[in-house]
This record gives C-alpha cells, sequence and structure tokens, in this order.
C-alpha cells in the first residue's frame, strides 16, 4: 500500500471521527426551557411573559398591619420555634450541600497516599524498608455537559427547596393566624353561651314557680327544661371546640399542648383591608409553592439532559507524582510523574439509554403536570379566598 492510500484512509479515518463528535454534539445539546402555556381567567392580568421568571416574594408581614400585638409576638414565636419550619431549613441546608458536590465534581479530584513496609527472610538476614509515596489528579472532561447539567439540577433543587422553606413558613403564619382568630371567636361563643344558659335557668326557675301556684302547665315546665338542657349541649361542644383549638395552636411552637398561650376574649372590629380583585398573574407566580414547582420543572428537564449525555463517551484525564525506594528522602527528591487519559464508550447499550431518555422524559412531563395543576390551584385559591371575603362582607352588613 502506497503513501497516498495510507494518507487517504487516515484522513477518512478521523473524519469520521469528527462526523461522529459532531453528531454527538448536536445530540447532547441542552434543552431549551419554556414555561408551559396557561389558560388565565377573565380579570386576571398576564404579568409574567413565558419564559420569564417571577421574582420570589419575601415573607411580607402583612399581619402587622392588624394593630395586634398579641397576634404579632405569637406569630414572631412560632416562626422561630416550629419544628416543621426547623425541618424545612435543615432541607434547605442538605440541598445547598448536594449542590455544591456537585459543583465539586467539575473540578479535578486530588489523592495522596503513602505506604511503608518492611520485610526480612524467616532464617535471619538484613530488613528490607520500602517507603512510596504517589500524589494523584483525575479530572473528567466535560465533553457532553452532563456534569453541568448535574450541577444545574442540583442547584435548581436547592432554589425549590428554599421556595418550600417560605411556603412553609407562609402556612404557618396563616395557620397560627387562623387559629388564634378561632380562639377568640369561640371565647366570644363561650361567653355568650354562659349567659344564655344562666337565663334559661332563670326562665326554668320562673316557670316552675308558676307551675307551683297553678300558673302555667306541665308542658311548659317540661320545655324550659329541655331548652336549658339544650344550651347546656351547646355551651359543652364551645368547650371542647376551643381546648382542640387552644392545642392546635400551642403545637406550633414546639411544646405540649398544655401550654397555655395568649389569646383575646374576642375577635376584631372593623373593616377587613382592601384587596385589589384584578391583580396580575405576576403576583400570583411570586407564590413560593408555584415557585419551588416551576423551578423542580426546570430540575427535570436538566436531568433529562444529564441522562442524555450520561451515553456518550466520557474523557477522563489522570496524572500521578510519586514513587518507592528503601528511603524516603529519596522518594520525594526523585519522584516519577505519570500521565494518561481515559475513553469510555457507555452509548453502546442503545437501549438502556434509550430506556433511561424516556423514564426521564416520563419525569418531566409528570413535573410540567405537576405545575399546571399547581397553578390553577392557586387561582382557586384566591378565588375562594375572594368570594369568602364578599360573603362575610355581606354577612357583616
Amino acid at each position: 500500500m502506497n503513501t497516498v492510500s495510507k494518507r487517504m484512509q487516515m484522513k477518512w479515518k478521523w473524519g469520521g471521527v469528527a462526523l461522529a463528535v459532531a453528531l454527538l454534539s448536536a445530540c447532547a445539546a441542552p434543552g431549551h426551557y419554556e414555561r408551559p402555556a396557561m389558560a388565565m381567567p377573565q380579570g386576571w392580568q398576564q404579568g409574567v411573559q413565558p419564559g420569564e421568571a417571577a421574582k420570589p416574594a419575601a415573607l411580607a408581614p402583612w399581619w402587622q398591619g392588624l394593630q395586634d400585638p398579641v397576634l404579632t409576638q405569637l406569630i414572631q414565636d412560632a416562626l422561630a420555634r416550629n419544628n416543621n419550619l426547623a425541618q424545612a431549613a435543615i432541607k434547605v441546608r442538605r440541598a445547598q450541600l448536594v449542590a455544591g458536590q456537585a459543583a465539586s465534581d467539575q473540578l479535578p479530584s486530588l489523592s495522596v497516599k503513602g505506604s511503608s513496609t518492611a520485610s526480612r527472610l524467616l532464617d535471619g538476614g538484613p530488613t528490607t524498608r520500602l517507603s512510596s509515596v504517589t500524589a494523584g489528579a483525575s479530572w473528567e472532561v466535560d465533553l457532553w455537559g452532563r456534569l453541568a447539567s448535574l450541577r444545574s439540577a442540583a442547584d435548581w433543587e436547592a432554589q425549590a427547596t428554599e421556595q418550600d422553606r417560605q411556603a412553609a413558613a407562609m402556612s404557618l403564619v396563616g395557620t397560627v393566624a387562623n387559629l388564634y382568630w378561632q380562639v377568640a371567636y369561640l371565647n366570644q361563643r363561650v361567653a355568650a353561651s354562659e349567659q344564655s344558659i344562666d337565663y334559661a335557668r332563670q326562665t326554668l326557675k320562673l316557670v316552675d314557680a308558676q307551675y307551683k301556684v297553678g300558673a302555667t302547665s306541665g308542658l311548659e315546665v317540661a320545655q324550659a327544661t329541655q331548652a336549658l338542657a339544650a344550651q347546656e349541649s351547646s355551651h359543652t361542644q364551645w368547650l371542647l371546640q376551643r381546648v382542640q383549638a387552644r392545642n392546635a395552636l400551642a403545637v406550633l411552637f414546639d411544646g405540649p399542648p398544655s401550654v397555655a398561650m395568649k389569646e383575646s376574649l374576642r375577635l376584631p372590629e372593623g373593616a377587613l383591608p382592601d384587596v385589589q380583585p384584578d391583580a396580575p398573574a405576576s403576583l400570583l407566580a411570586r407564590r413560593p409553592d408555584l415557585q419551588a414547582s416551576e423551578l423542580r420543572l426546570r430540575k427535570a428537564l436538566a436531568s433529562v439532559d444529564a441522562t442524555k449525555a450520561s451515553f456518550y463517551p466520557t474523557l477522563s484525564l489522570t496524572g500521578s507524582v510519586g514513587g518507592s525506594s528503601d528511603a524516603l528522602s529519596r522518594v520525594l527528591s526523585d519522584p516519577v510523574g505519570t500521565l494518561g487519559a481515559g475513553l469510555v464508550l457507555p452509548f453502546v447499550q442503545w437501549r438502556d439509554m434509550q430506556r433511561s431518555v424516556d423514564i426521564s422524559q416520563a419525569d418531566y412531563e409528570v413535573a410540567v403536570l405537576g405545575y399546571r395543576q399547581s397553578w390553577y390551584q392557586a387561582l382557586a385559591d384566591v378565588e375562594n379566598a375572594l368570594s369568602a371575603r364578599v360573603q362575610y362582607e355581606n354577612q357583616g352588613s
């Protein structure tokens, strides 16, 4: 075979390699994220464009505007002592550590190994000592973005976990406020029930006196007795509900149910704060639970990219410096260096690759549906709250 033929074969060989690399690079391109399209009801302004992330909302102290120092102190204590919120904070820290580990995987890993052995013949003779020290480094070249996708997925999960904590804090504030007002309402009902019982007892006493002098019938005595029993039964139910509400409030503060909490004897009076009914959808998108759902949607997309890239060739570079000698000083003064590279070709497992990609794609589709459901549930929550507010205003007028 002449030199020209050899050169042509080499050109075809390297041309094929270049074509394969180009095709693999195109297949391994990261997916582009687009926010799922949502059907918005009339009266809602579309304030967030597709693909535009809404800014997370901080926990605004809306309760301070109610001018209730007892409620304000209870909420502050709950935010500082609640077990569920503390658990959410630990999950955030763990997710951040996982994200940090994913970032470290993109950097070279270092290792140092040393050993020292001594040997001697069984029939005697001199003792031979051998010392060795090796320092090595290895680095996976992220040709197809697998490590970058894994890092992105971990970052999205860490951000989503932080939004979970924000959602837990908002939910906790709402629960504390609702239970506080529920206890205040039950205090009013108990006080009113006690007055009704006193009135029923006085009525029964009067009817019984009239019955004894023949001024009324036994039926009226029975009716008065029954009315008193009904009032006492209702009073028992109000007391039971108040105990349950107090216990539910107490366990939010990392304490047993028997701990007495500060409470109000009656509901606050005054008009409800004004609420803008035609709110832009961008405000709704700032809800932490929706933020967490969308961030996990991005995580699922990054996981799809990482799964695809995991079946492309992996190039690893390694290097080490070290040696062995009967004296440790010689090892350190005259080390031996080595360099190497390894190429793993996992794409030969085509069926496994396609199955894994399909699984990750299914996870992404599940995340899309979960995000859509969370969005519509948030719309329903707002509509229910606005409707309840109108009904309460009509009831109080």
